[in-house]
Protein backbone atom coordinates (compact mmCIF):
# COMPACT_ATOMS: atom_id res chain seq x y z
CA UNK A 1 0.00 0.00 0.00
CA UNK A 2 2.89 2.35 0.73
CA UNK A 3 4.22 1.79 -2.79
CA UNK A 4 0.82 2.67 -4.24
CA UNK A 5 0.63 5.94 -2.28
CA UNK A 6 4.19 6.76 -3.26
CA UNK A 7 3.26 6.69 -6.94
CA UNK A 8 -0.19 8.16 -6.36
CA UNK A 9 1.33 11.22 -4.66
CA UNK A 10 4.24 11.57 -7.07
CA UNK A 11 5.07 14.78 -8.95
CA UNK A 12 3.76 13.65 -12.38
CA UNK A 13 0.34 12.83 -10.91
CA UNK A 14 0.28 16.20 -9.13
CA UNK A 15 1.13 18.00 -12.35
CA UNK A 16 -1.57 16.26 -14.41
CA UNK A 17 -4.18 16.70 -11.68
CA UNK A 18 -3.28 20.37 -11.22
CA UNK A 19 -3.72 21.01 -14.95
CA UNK A 20 -7.19 19.43 -14.93
CA UNK A 21 -8.29 21.32 -11.81
CA UNK A 22 -6.90 24.58 -13.22
CA UNK A 23 -9.07 24.13 -16.32
CA UNK A 24 -12.15 23.65 -14.11
CA UNK A 25 -11.34 26.80 -12.10
CA UNK A 26 -10.71 28.74 -15.34
CA UNK A 27 -14.11 27.64 -16.68
CA UNK A 28 -15.80 28.77 -13.46
CA UNK A 29 -14.32 32.26 -13.75
CA UNK A 30 -15.32 32.45 -17.43
CA UNK A 31 -18.90 31.43 -16.61
CA UNK A 32 -19.08 34.04 -13.83
CA UNK A 33 -17.74 36.73 -16.15
CA UNK A 34 -20.17 35.86 -18.95
CA UNK A 35 -23.09 35.67 -16.51
CA UNK A 36 -22.21 39.06 -15.03
CA UNK A 37 -22.05 40.66 -18.48
CA UNK A 38 -25.29 39.03 -19.61
CA UNK A 39 -27.29 39.86 -16.46
CA UNK A 40 -28.23 43.46 -17.48
CA UNK A 41 -29.63 42.22 -20.81
CA UNK A 42 -32.21 40.07 -18.99
CA UNK A 43 -33.20 42.79 -16.55
CA UNK A 44 -31.02 41.89 -13.56
CA UNK A 45 -29.56 44.75 -11.56
CA UNK A 46 -25.99 44.80 -10.27
CA UNK A 47 -27.29 44.12 -6.76
CA UNK A 48 -29.30 41.11 -7.93
CA UNK A 49 -26.26 39.74 -9.76
CA UNK A 50 -24.09 40.07 -6.66
CA UNK A 51 -26.80 38.43 -4.57
CA UNK A 52 -27.05 35.51 -7.02
CA UNK A 53 -23.28 34.98 -6.97
CA UNK A 54 -23.21 35.19 -3.18
CA UNK A 55 -26.09 32.73 -2.90
CA UNK A 56 -24.35 30.28 -5.21
CA UNK A 57 -21.12 30.53 -3.23
CA UNK A 58 -22.84 30.03 0.12
CA UNK A 59 -24.97 27.16 -1.20
CA UNK A 60 -21.88 25.24 -2.30
CA UNK A 61 -20.29 25.35 1.17
CA UNK A 62 -22.70 22.90 2.82
CA UNK A 63 -22.35 20.08 0.26
CA UNK A 64 -18.58 20.67 0.18
CA UNK A 65 -18.28 20.09 3.93
CA UNK A 66 -20.51 17.05 3.61
CA UNK A 67 -18.04 15.15 1.43
CA UNK A 68 -14.95 15.78 3.57
CA UNK A 69 -15.10 12.38 5.29
CA UNK A 70 -15.38 10.54 1.97
CA UNK A 71 -12.56 12.61 0.47
CA UNK A 72 -10.27 11.69 3.36
CA UNK A 73 -11.02 8.00 2.84
CA UNK A 74 -10.25 8.31 -0.88
CA UNK A 75 -7.00 10.17 -0.19
CA UNK A 76 -5.83 7.36 2.10
CA UNK A 77 -6.20 4.89 -0.80
CA UNK A 78 -5.77 6.85 -4.04
CA UNK A 79 -3.60 9.76 -2.92
CA UNK A 80 -4.35 13.48 -2.75
CA UNK A 81 -3.77 14.61 -6.36
CA UNK A 82 -5.98 12.04 -8.08
CA UNK A 83 -8.73 12.50 -5.49
CA UNK A 84 -8.54 16.27 -6.01
CA UNK A 85 -8.84 15.83 -9.76
CA UNK A 86 -11.84 13.48 -9.62
CA UNK A 87 -13.77 15.50 -7.03
CA UNK A 88 -12.90 18.70 -8.91
CA UNK A 89 -14.43 17.33 -12.12
CA UNK A 90 -17.37 15.27 -10.86
CA UNK A 91 -18.08 16.89 -7.49
CA UNK A 92 -19.65 13.74 -6.04
CA UNK A 93 -17.55 11.94 -3.46
CA UNK A 94 -20.16 9.20 -3.11
CA UNK A 95 -20.07 8.47 -6.85
CA UNK A 96 -16.28 8.38 -6.90
CA UNK A 97 -16.09 6.13 -3.85
CA UNK A 98 -18.53 3.73 -5.50
CA UNK A 99 -16.52 3.76 -8.73
CA UNK A 100 -13.31 3.10 -6.80
CA UNK A 101 -14.93 0.14 -5.05
CA UNK A 102 -16.19 -1.27 -8.36
CA UNK A 103 -12.74 -0.95 -9.92
CA UNK A 104 -11.05 -2.66 -6.98
CA UNK A 105 -13.61 -5.49 -6.95
CA UNK A 106 -13.19 -5.95 -10.70
CA UNK A 107 -9.50 -6.53 -10.10
CA UNK A 108 -10.31 -8.94 -7.28
CA UNK A 109 -9.29 -6.96 -4.20
CA UNK A 110 -10.81 -4.54 -1.71
CA UNK A 111 -9.88 -0.93 -1.15
CA UNK A 112 -7.39 -0.53 1.70
CA UNK A 113 -6.60 -4.26 1.65
CA UNK A 114 -2.98 -5.50 1.78
CA UNK A 115 -3.42 -6.90 -1.77
CA UNK A 116 -4.21 -3.47 -3.20
CA UNK A 117 -1.14 -3.01 -5.42
CA UNK A 118 -0.19 -0.76 -8.34
CA UNK A 119 -2.16 -2.87 -10.83
CA UNK A 120 -5.25 -2.59 -8.67
CA UNK A 121 -4.66 1.17 -8.38
CA UNK A 122 -4.40 1.43 -12.17
CA UNK A 123 -7.64 -0.51 -12.57
CA UNK A 124 -9.41 1.83 -10.16
CA UNK A 125 -8.08 4.91 -11.96
CA UNK A 126 -9.28 3.66 -15.35
CA UNK A 127 -12.67 2.69 -13.89
CA UNK A 128 -13.21 6.12 -12.36
CA UNK A 129 -12.02 8.03 -15.42
CA UNK A 130 -13.93 5.98 -18.00
CA UNK A 131 -17.00 5.91 -15.78
CA UNK A 132 -17.12 9.69 -15.77
CA UNK A 133 -16.77 10.07 -19.54
CA UNK A 134 -20.43 9.30 -20.29
CA UNK A 135 -22.04 12.52 -19.08
CA UNK A 136 -19.10 14.63 -20.24
CA UNK A 137 -19.43 13.30 -23.80
CA UNK A 138 -23.22 13.63 -23.67
CA UNK A 139 -22.92 17.26 -22.56
CA UNK A 140 -20.37 17.99 -25.29
CA UNK A 141 -22.38 16.34 -28.08
CA UNK A 142 -25.99 17.14 -27.19
CA UNK A 143 -26.02 20.37 -25.15
CA UNK A 144 -26.72 22.49 -28.25
CA UNK A 145 -29.52 20.17 -29.39
CA UNK A 146 -31.07 20.18 -25.93
CA UNK A 147 -30.93 23.98 -25.96
CA UNK A 148 -32.89 24.08 -29.23
CA UNK A 149 -35.39 21.59 -27.80
CA UNK A 150 -35.82 23.78 -24.73
CA UNK A 151 -36.49 26.82 -26.93
CA UNK A 152 -39.18 24.95 -28.87
CA UNK A 153 -40.87 23.72 -25.70
CA UNK A 154 -40.85 27.18 -24.12
CA UNK A 155 -42.29 28.76 -27.29
CA UNK A 156 -45.22 26.33 -27.22
CA UNK A 157 -45.76 25.96 -23.49
CA UNK A 158 -43.52 27.85 -21.07
CA UNK A 159 -45.12 26.22 -18.01
CA UNK A 160 -44.33 22.74 -19.34
CA UNK A 161 -40.59 23.48 -19.32
CA UNK A 162 -40.82 24.64 -15.72
CA UNK A 163 -42.74 21.52 -14.74
CA UNK A 164 -40.32 19.17 -16.54
CA UNK A 165 -37.18 20.80 -15.13
CA UNK A 166 -38.62 20.92 -11.60
CA UNK A 167 -39.74 17.29 -11.82
CA UNK A 168 -36.30 16.26 -13.06
CA UNK A 169 -34.56 18.02 -10.16
CA UNK A 170 -36.99 16.58 -7.60
CA UNK A 171 -36.52 13.12 -9.05
CA UNK A 172 -32.73 13.35 -9.05
CA UNK A 173 -32.42 14.73 -5.52
CA UNK A 174 -35.18 12.41 -4.26
CA UNK A 175 -33.34 9.40 -5.67
CA UNK A 176 -30.05 10.44 -4.07
CA UNK A 177 -31.70 11.22 -0.73
CA UNK A 178 -33.70 7.98 -0.64
CA UNK A 179 -30.54 5.95 -1.24
CA UNK A 180 -29.16 7.28 2.04
CA UNK A 181 -32.43 7.32 4.00
CA UNK A 182 -33.04 3.57 3.56
CA UNK A 183 -29.71 2.76 5.21
CA UNK A 184 -31.02 3.24 8.73
CA UNK A 185 -33.06 5.18 11.27
CA UNK A 186 -30.62 8.06 11.77
CA UNK A 187 -30.20 8.53 8.01
CA UNK A 188 -33.98 8.67 7.55
CA UNK A 189 -34.30 11.21 10.38
CA UNK A 190 -31.56 13.35 8.85
CA UNK A 191 -33.25 13.30 5.45
CA UNK A 192 -36.67 14.25 6.86
CA UNK A 193 -35.20 17.03 9.03
CA UNK A 194 -33.26 18.43 6.06
CA UNK A 195 -36.33 18.54 3.83
CA UNK A 196 -38.70 19.98 6.44
CA UNK A 197 -36.23 22.59 7.76
CA UNK A 198 -35.41 23.71 4.21
CA UNK A 199 -39.10 24.25 3.40
CA UNK A 200 -39.73 26.08 6.69
CA UNK A 201 -36.71 28.35 6.30
CA UNK A 202 -37.54 29.25 2.69
CA UNK A 203 -41.19 29.89 3.58
CA UNK A 204 -40.16 32.25 6.40
CA UNK A 205 -37.59 33.97 4.19
CA UNK A 206 -40.11 34.55 1.38
CA UNK A 207 -42.93 35.75 3.64
CA UNK A 208 -40.74 38.03 5.76
CA UNK A 209 -38.48 39.13 2.91
CA UNK A 210 -35.35 37.96 4.75
CA UNK A 211 -32.85 37.66 1.91
CA UNK A 212 -29.91 36.43 3.98
CA UNK A 213 -32.03 33.59 5.37
CA UNK A 214 -32.85 32.29 1.89
CA UNK A 215 -29.14 32.38 1.04
CA UNK A 216 -28.14 30.46 4.16
CA UNK A 217 -31.15 28.10 4.21
CA UNK A 218 -29.28 25.19 2.63
CA UNK A 219 -26.33 25.42 5.01
CA UNK A 220 -28.58 25.76 8.07
CA UNK A 221 -30.76 22.81 7.05
CA UNK A 222 -27.68 20.65 6.48
CA UNK A 223 -26.27 21.48 9.91
CA UNK A 224 -29.63 20.78 11.57
CA UNK A 225 -30.01 17.49 9.70
CA UNK A 226 -26.49 16.32 10.52
CA UNK A 227 -26.84 17.27 14.20
CA UNK A 228 -30.27 15.71 14.75
CA UNK A 229 -29.33 12.67 12.66
CA UNK A 230 -26.24 12.12 14.81
CA UNK A 231 -28.21 12.57 18.05
CA UNK A 232 -30.84 10.10 16.86
CA UNK A 233 -28.13 7.51 16.26
CA UNK A 234 -27.19 7.72 19.95
CA UNK A 235 -30.69 6.89 21.12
Amino acid sequence: MEEVLQYANSAPVWIISSIVVSIVIFQAFIFIRVASKTAPSIGMTAQETKSALRTGFISCLGPSFGIVVVIISLISVLGAPFTLMRIGIIGSAATELTAAGIGANAYGVELNSPDFDLKAFTTVVWTMCLGGCGWLLFAALFTKSLGKMQTKIVSKNAKMMTIVSTAAMLGAFGYLASQQMVKGYSEAVAGIVAGVSMMVLLTIANKKGIRWLSEWALGISLILALTIGYLSSLI
